[in-house]
């Protein structure tokens, strides 16, 4: 299978996906996309937060189904692109794939301290300001998460055979995080 020039960013909340998929993205020039985002905006379509639509999706799949599907699409038609999603390593097998690891309880406590960035997410999940509520909350979204893409799909992205590098954002800042996967990449292309 040829490799194309995309990147896969997976990852746990807090982790840095988001903020990792865009350095990478300006530094290489390549275009980005976000599951998470439109995920996001299907929940706010239908008036619920993330984990609601998480475990609404556990039995119906609507919302999987079309986030999944604009990334098979993607994946064929795309060159040149980063994107952050929990499954587009699955659907894009030749890509570069990433996992961004952090601990949840780290992640609660990032989360919570990111100013404008915790208001917007404050407007799609119900986010508790009690750093250890809400790292309980984010396992139960991982777990709902793991349920679904098990009975949709028979895989595990938080499997980490799955990856080509993964990285520990709780040792690395963005900087550091965003050089050792561009260095990976790199060598991943042989270049």
């Amino acid at each position: 299978m040829e490799k194309k020039h995309i990147i896969t960013i997976a990852g746990r909340p807090g982790s840095g996906k988001s903020s990792t998929a865009k350095e990478v993205t300006a530094r290489l020039g390549y275009q980005h996309f976000s599951s998470g985002d439109l995920f996001r905006a299907l929940a706010r379509e239908r008036g619920i937060d993330v984990l609601q639509a998480n475990l609404t999706a556990e039995q119906n799949a609507e919302i999987d189904h079309l986030v999944d599907g604009r990334l098979r699409e993607i994946g064929v038609s795309e060159d040149q692109l980063v994107v952050d999603s929990r499954t587009a390593w699955h659907w894009m097998p030749n890509s570069f794939k990433v996992f961004l690891d952090l601990d949840l309880n780290t992640a609660a406590a990032r989360i919570l301290g990111k100013g404008s960035e915790l208001s917007m997410r404050l407007k799609s999940e119900d986010i508790h300001q009690d750093p250890a509520l809400y790292a309980e909350k984010l396992q139960r979204r991982l777990d709902s998460e793991s349920r679904r893409y098990k009975a949709l799909y028979d895989i595990n992205p938080y499997d980490m055979q799955n990856y080509d590098l993964v990285i520990d954002t709780g040792t690395n800042n963005l900087d550091q995080v965003v050089e050792q996967l561009i260095a990976g990449y790199r060598h991943w292309l042989g270049e």
